[in-house]
């Protein structure tokens, strides 16, 4: 997988740009300037939304009615051509067929983004770690994207209904229906949030491992309302519906779904203890470089594929030691890399060099 070229138009603060891509890609520049923008706009590409939490409307330049982007690149031995058009809902074409919405690319083109931002994904709640499993698993279940969007409309439904009961008890027998909704694509949210988590935890074992020398060791815990292991989807959502009618008469007092996978968390431990509360930064940041980089391995290994890797603002804050063994983890892969100063990363690989500023190349 590799991107040959890409094409900006009014994207962020960047006007018009074109670049052609090496395998390693440097991107440098002070802050401010467009680097992650850049990074961003590939990003796009995996039909995924915005690393940095935006909406659409926000990617759109200053004063401009719409934001193009498109991309050359090959997959599979193939040349390919994607585009997006970011006006209003986000519209995408594959090869100029246009496709149904812009998430369906993200079966041609898949990526593992480290930024700062990731860090939240340790310090932050839980929603951020539910957030890394479930943008994994977007990449590599087609299905599962449309399942979270399932689940969340029947969530919105049942968390409308429990308010509008408490006015109008005679509602409240009409639970049962977003009860079942609820459990029917909630439990395979579960069940494949499991399954990922025991595939990915022996790589973060190894490279966690790999990173503090030996020292230390990483786990991961699903926190459900029930556990699920060793269950099946079908178990899963027999007990789901249980816990739902349980949880009824609190969801009524707090007017809100209290149980569910919006609800759940993932637990890093190191060695055995919570790496939220008791690790330090260097421990953090070592969990999630070892989180990204244990998905990285695992879609190159169930997609027979190299994810593109990208590499935003992450490498001038390591030591050398981790620096290489990054880099080395990703060998032979399409990377792209922002940073400050280019001869950080120049001192370990070759690599075309793009020096941005105020959005442009300079």
């Amino acid at each position: 997988m590799k991107i040959k070229s890409l094409d900006i138009e009014n994207f962020r603060n960047i006007e018009n740009l074109h670049l052609d891509f090496d395998d390693v890609n440097i991107i440098y520049g002070e802050n401010a300037q467009g680097k992650t923008n850049l990074i961003e706009a590939i990003y796009l590409f995996t039909g995924s939304k915005s690393f940095r939490g935006v909406k659409d409307k926000e990617l759109i330049k200053f004063d401009c009615d719409y934001s193009k982007l498109k991309i050359e690149f090959e997959n599979n031995e193939r040349a390919q051509s994607a585009e997006i058009l970011i006006k209003g809902r986000r519209q995408a074409q594959l090869n100029g067929i246009k496709k149904r919405s812009a998430s369906a690319l993200g079966d041609e083109l898949k990526a593992v983004i480290f930024s700062p931002v990731h860090l939240s994904m340790v310090k932050d709640g839980p929603a951020e770690r539910r957030k890394f499993i479930d943008s994994a698993l977007c990449q590599l279940k087609s299905g599962y994207r449309n399942v979270l969007k399932e689940y969340n409309r029947s969530l919105t439904q049942r968390n409308m209904l429990l308010k509008d009961a408490v006015q109008n008890t005679s509602l409240q027998d009409m639970l049962y229906i977003w009860d079942k909704n609820l459990a029917s694509s909630g439990a395979k949210i579960l069940y494949q949030r499991k399954k990922y988590i025991d595939a990915l935890l022996p790589y973060a074992k190894e490279i966690f491992s790999g990173l503090s020398k030996g020292r230390e060791d990483i786990d991961l815990k699903m926190k459900s309302a029930f556990d699920v292991d060793d269950l099946s989807a079908s178990e899963i959502e027999k007990k789901l519906i249980y816990a739902l009618d349980n949880s009824r008469g609190n969801d009524l007092i707090n007017r809100i779904t209290t149980i569910g996978p919006h609800r759940d968390d993932i637990e890093i431990l190191i060695n055995g203890n919570s790496a939220r509360s008791f690790g330090s930064q260097g421990q953090q940041r070592s969990c999630v470089l070892a989180l990204k980089l244990a998905e990285a391995s695992l879609l190159k290994e169930m997609t027979e594929e190299k994810p593109l890797a990208l590499l935003d603002d992450v490498m001038s804050e390591l030591d050398e030691s981790r620096q290489d063994y990054i880099l080395n983890h990703i060998k032979d892969w399409q990377v792209f890399v922002t940073c400050c100063d280019a001869n950080t990363i120049l001192r370990l690989k070759k690599g075309r060099t793009f020096h941005i500023e105020k959005g442009g190349l300079i």
